[in-house]
């Protein structure tokens, strides 16, 4: 097992912290990328979302990109974002009310009301009730998990289950596993529509200065979506799968990580993926995050 990457915060040339990014990519079935564990186990969170979005492609093909690319969202609620889960309400149809992920700030302006909205556009779809959707007995959580284990070639019984933070099940896999189905992922014939919707629109996954949106934007090919607890996930047009995991579970070393493992990959990223600068609260530039390889230059 090869160490995993090393990504470091430092102010004035003084290292204040590390973390340790476990990297995995898989391409052809073949693990072409390994640094730190691939049988590390960790739960997928809001990086299931591009997969936990593919009933909603297949129920509603009528939809238009920004609200398929909402729906594999983790949204910051800046008004373009909120009009795109308003309008996805719109046509399932359902109402603010009927989302389930919780009132944080608003069920609205929650970070995760654009995979409910389209949850519940496929219960209206599909004539599932809506009255908890979330649930793991649902005919819609079922189908998820079936579709996700399938991509990860295991046993849907097999998987651990947990609870995410706007209440539905999350899944746990190796990273081995996640980039496997990673790797498979735009294979799905409903895969390429949400895929394509997320690249189309990176900004509404995140935004502007998250990882997963800055790769979608400045890499042709790729799509990507983040997850809590430091975890990104990869794929890209010629079938690479690729996660990264902060141990430590901090977000902050997903970018430069990432800049790293794209090199190994022979992927030339945008420089301010692989760099973040530390400002202070006078918006100063006092230190910065960055990995401590070779490739990081």
């Amino acid at each position: 097992m090869s160490e995993p990457l090393a990504v470091v915060v430092s102010r004035a040339g003084v290292v204040e912290a590390r973390h340790r990014v476990h990297a995995v990519a898989v391409h052809g079935g073949r693990t072409v990328l390994a640094a730190g564990d691939p049988a590390l186990v960790t739960f997928l969170r809001s990086a299931a979302k591009p997969i936990q979005a593919l009933p909603l492609v297949r129920a509603r093909p009528d939809l238009d990109d920004s609200e398929i690319a909402i729906a594999c969202a983790s949204h910051l609620a800046d008004p373009e974002q909120l009009e795109a889960v308003r309008r996805l309400l719109a046509a399932a149809p359902a109402t603010e009310d009927e989302l389930e992920c919780g009132p944080e700030p608003t069920r609205l302006r929650h970070n995760c009301s654009g995979k409910h909205a389209g949850f519940l556009a496929v219960c209206r779809a599909r004539g599932w009730p809506s009255a908890g959707y979330r649930l793991p007995e649902h005919p819609l959580q079922q189908e998820i998990l079936r579709e996700i284990a399938a991509l990860a070639d295991v046993d849907p019984a097999s998987v651990p289950l947990g609870v995410d933070g706007c209440g539905v099940p999350t899944f746990a896999f190796t990273l081995e596993r996640i980039a496997f189905a990673f790797s498979r992922l735009a294979e799905l014939d409903s895969a390429p529509r949400a895929l394509g919707a997320m690249r189309a629109y990176p900004d509404l996954i995140r935004g502007p200065l998250a990882a997963d949106s800055m790769l979608m934007r400045t890499v042709p090919g790729w799509a990507a979506k983040g997850g809590a607890e430091g975890l990104l996930v990869a794929c890209s047009a010629d079938g690479i799968g690729l996660v990264l995991k902060v141990e430590d579970g901090d977000q902050r070393a997903v970018g430069p990580a990432l800049a790293v493992a794209l090199r190994r990959l022979g992927v030339d990223p945008a420089p301010e993926l692989g760099v973040v600068i530390v400002e202070n609260s006078r918006g100063e530039n006092v230190g910065v995050i960055r990995s401590d390889s070779p490739e990081s230059t």
